[in-house]
């Protein structure tokens, strides 16, 4: 008999399980979660497949802890092979059908410390959304009343004190409260990310593979914890070449092929779009230094040539693609990054 197959597809109170032996679908049912990790402890070893979605990863760690063969799929590949309307069954059964395409590629799973630093990071993403959108909206309300801050943090912080304080600008109380309200919640926003990102440099000090990627040039705290997280799980981390997680990240060009004639266009902007910002953002800050000086190292010997014949833009986009490939080989080597004098 062949190995089971049950295609898993996740909702919020409700799962749809598709079970599948023998070239054969045998059922297609709901369960809830407590249901569904019964139904996990008393199954005999099978493969599971699961959407990579928001709670995959507990479900893949909890059915490999029970003896079983978890794998993650990509949702655009699902999507891509369901047939009919978009219901709880049929994308059960779409996870089986894509799943059973020839080299199909999995997503890998995160372990627990891995989504534990990739909330981390959302949190402290989100909490810089929120700081930047209470600072333009202080920056539009004063405007309103042709009271122009700087675009500082610390102008912003004396304009509003100063209106505060000005008892002859016509502002009633209940607004003067408000707007210190709103002042103290952007203050407080500074002080969290400030204890983010402390949290987060203590991680990477106390992580040996997030150390040595910050040896990389370009490559700071953000950086390297994405990296870390993404070289060895999700979508990168099934990839054998680092090239092939470059391309994935978005840092090479995007190939067309045809009839035997190649084509290279723009670098890819359909992935990883957060990452691929972080990782050029870094890229830039060396070429702005490296133009100022004289290049000490074989690669900053490359990359003043690069910048010379194509501009920093691209340069920038290069390194971070190097970048990108060397932290590839970093972790998959298990080697330390050294750096060629000249």
């Amino acid at each position: 008999m062949k190995k089971r197959i049950i295609g898993v597809d996740l909702a919020l109170n409700s799962i749809q399980v598709c079970k599948y032996t023998n070239n054969k679908v045998h059922s297609n049912s709901e369960m809830t979660p407590s249901k569904f990790t019964d139904f996990l402890a008393n199954l005999t070893a099978s493969t599971i497949i699961f959407e990579s979605c928001s709670g995959a990863h507990y479900w893949c760690q909890l059915a490999k802890s029970l003896g079983h063969e978890a794998l993650l799929i990509s949702p655009r590949l699902v999507m891509a092979v369901r047939q009919n309307q978009k219901t709880d069954k049929n994308d059960a059964l779409a996870i089986i059908q894509a799943a059973l395409l020839p080299d199909v590629k999995f997503v890998a799973g995160k372990n627990h410390q891995q989504q534990q630093i990739q909330s981390m990071l959302k949190l402290r993403e989100q909490c810089i959304k929120q700081k930047t959108a209470i600072k333009n909206q202080l920056t539009s309300l004063c405007r309103e009343f042709n009271i122009r801050p700087g675009r500082s943090k610390e102008c912003l912080i004396s304009t509003i004190e100063f209106v505060l304080e000005d008892a002859e600008n016509g502002f009633s109380f209940e607004f003067r409260k408000m707007l210190q309200s709103s002042l103290a919640l952007y203050l407080c926003l500074h002080e969290t990310i400030e204890s983010y990102d402390h949290a987060l440099e203590k991680w990477v000090n106390d992580t040996p593979d997030c150390a040595k990627l910050m040896k990389i040039e370009g490559i700071g705290i953000l950086n390297a914890l994405h990296l870390y997280i993404n070289l060895l799980s999700g979508e990168l981390g099934h990839f054998k070449q680092g090239k092939d997680a470059s391309a994935c990240i978005g840092l090479m060009p995007v190939q067309y092929s045809t009839g035997g004639k190649v084509r290279l266009g723009a670098i890819g902007k359909r992935k990883s779009t957060s990452l691929r910002s972080l990782l050029i953002t870094g890229a830039m800050s060396v070429v702005q230094q490296v133009v100022k000086r004289e290049a000490r190292t074989k690669k900053e010997a490359w990359l003043k040539a690069l910048i010379e014949r194509r501009g920093k833009k691209c340069a920038a986009v290069a390194l971070a693609n190097k970048n990108v490939r060397t932290a590839f080989a970093l972790m998959t080597n298990k080697t330390e990054y050294k750096l060629e004098l000249m």
